[in-house]
């Protein structure tokens, strides 16, 4: 059977994979996130950017960016012998998020990753996981030089409930990316014990 975005088909009806969402404002980090965890080379649908995003997307944030994802990255990482997370990055630019019903359908759990110096950037994406009800976690991608800013102060600036962990990473670096998927499952099936205390799913 499958269950919230869970794939238990396995021989005792044991977690075998499980599907998550990176999402995040334009520029943030989700292409560099799937390509540093993923162990299989990464889906990426990158694309040169050209005059004609002129006005619509604004790079004038992410200094040296030359690329877009217009489509979505996918990777796969095995945390345990039992467990695989396939990685779906979306697209960050506003005009192409009419693909993120698609790229959600199925997902257990989200990432909305956060460039500090763009908060206003993450609002949208919050917004939308929220409105449909998919567990997510927020992953502050921390660049260099980048002003350090407390929990608290993230979570109050975002207006994030209590309920949603927030936590720094790096995603140029594997372990930490992994820690942060790690997490994502977890906070995912804590919410799906809370919702249905008769079901046994052990946290790793």
């Amino acid at each position: 059977m499958d269950y919230a975005g869970f794939d238990t088909t396995g021989p005792s009806q044991q977690i075998t994979s499980a599907k998550i969402v990176i999402a995040g404002g334009f520029g943030v980090g989700k292409t560099t996130l799937v390509g540093t965890v993923s162990e299989i080379t990464p889906l990426t649908t990158e694309a040169i950017m050209t005059s004609a995003g002129v006005g619509i997307d604004d790079a004038s944030k992410v200094p040296g960016k030359e690329s877009t994802t217009v489509a979505m990255d996918f990777g796969r990482i095995t945390i345990a012998s039992d467990l695989i997370l396939y990685l779906f990055g979306t697209p960050g630019q506003t005009r192409f998020w009419f693909m993120w019903d698609e790229l959600m359908r199925g997902a257990l759990v989200a990432v909305v990753l956060v460039d500090t110096r763009r908060l206003a950037d993450s609002f949208a994406p919050i917004d939308f996981f929220e409105s449909r009800g998919l567990p997510y976690i927020v992953a502050l991608n921390i660049f260099d030089g980048t002003r350090r800013y407390g929990v608290d102060e993230i979570a109050e600036a975002l207006a994030v409930p209590a309920r949603v962990p927030i936590l720094e990473c790096d995603a140029r670096h594997r372990e930490s990316t992994k820690q942060v998927l790690i997490k994502s499952v977890e906070h995912a099936i804590q919410m799906i014990q809370d919702e249905n205390p008769q079901l046994s799913m052990p946290v790793r």
